[in-house]
This record gives C-alpha cells, structure tokens and sequence, in this order.
C-alpha cells in the first residue's frame, strides 16, 4: 500500500490521481497507524516550512516517518517535502526540519531577470542514476514552483541538478529515500513515469 501523508498541506489529490493514473492505488491519511502500516510513503507539501513541521508534529506523524524509513521503506518527497527532510529552513526565521539528511533550505537570490518563485518547467541534470529515475533522459523537463531549495551537507545525496541560472539541487536519493524539488504529478508523462518508478521500487 502507498500511503500519501495528509498534514494539511500539499497537493494530495493530485498526487493521488497521478498514482493511480498509472496503476498504483494510493490513500490519503493523517492516521499514524495508517501511514506505519503502508509499504510506500509520499511526503508532499506546498505552502510555509515553518506550518509544515508544525503540522507534523502535531498531528504525531514524525514518528511515523522516521520509523517508516529506518525500517528502510520506500518514501517521496515532493517540493516542502523535500525540504522538510533536512536539518534546518531559513524560509522567515530559522526552523528545524526532520534531519533525516544534512543540510539546510534557503532562498533564491538570482540576478536580475529572474524572478523569485521560480515558476515553470526546467530540466534536469542526472548526476546520480536513481532508480526512479530510470528511462527519463538527462534533460527531462519538470514541473517546477518554490522560492527556496536544499543545499545538502552531504553532496553524494545529490541525483540530480537544476539551473536557475546557477545550478541548485532538484533531486536527493539516499538509500530508501527520494525527494524532488519539482513536482511529478504535474510534470506530464515524465512526471508520471518517475511515479510508476517509484510505485514499483
């Protein structure tokens, strides 16, 4: 079972409609029994940092997660849930993330010309060859809107690159883990292909 965990926000019926769209049945819950119990999990998120890990924390579902990948299940990060896996956010203040992975999220502060969210589609450069990255092309377009990105502590969790204009981390895979900046279920076919990847880990 893929269980899409249901803080209060992030795209989850998209997310939803997107798995199954591809043969994956997938439920929404904020039950922490429910999400312990799942094979998969999927981390969305869209919205403030700060609220997110508020919500997680108490609702009871931090446990659930970290548990979830000791026990080294599958999980997806989409966009604030990418973010939300590392040490520290800088979005409006400082604020502790999960620190499954080392590292902090911090702003866009691009030159001229380019405008913060970044907004639109953008492609990828493969650095590390994750398995649900398998049959996507180096310069696979997605789908991306966020104003803030992960700079790792750790560069060997990096799987792929993004360049707005100078390159930022769009991808993290280690071990059981895997989190895009960008999001698959609105990314069309390549989207839901990275999707079927990794329903069928």
């Amino acid at each position: 079972m893929i269980c899409i965990i249901d803080y209060g926000m992030g795209n989850l019926r998209s997310v939803q409609k997107a798995l199954e769209r591809v043969g994956y049945p997938a439920v929404v819950s904020s039950d922490p029994a429910q999400i312990g119990a799942a094979d998969k999990l999927v981390l969305p998120g869209v919205g403030a940092f700060e609220d997110a890990i508020a919500e997680l924390h108490r609702r009871r579902l931090v446990e659930p997660i970290l548990e979830a990948i000791r026990a080294s299940k599958p999980l997806l990060g989409i966009c604030l849930g990418l973010q939300l896996l590392f040490e520290v956010s800088h979005e409006n203040g400082r604020h502790t993330g999960l620190g499954v992975l080392r590292g902090e999220v911090v702003r866009f502060n691009p030159p001229p010309g380019y405008s913060v969210p970044h907004m639109g589609w953008n492609q990828l450069r493969i650095v590390r060859e994750a398995p649900i990255l398998t049959g996507l092309n180096d310069g696979t377009y997605m789908y991306f809107v966020h104003s803030y990105y992960v700079v790792p502590g750790d560069a060997e969790v990096v799987a792929t690159e993004t360049d707005y204009p100078m390159p930022f981390c769009s991808m993290i895979w280690r071990d059981n883990i895997y989190a895009t900046q960008f999001h698959p279920e609105k990314s069309q076919a390549a989207g839901l292909h990275l999707l079927r990847n990794f329903a069928e880990l």
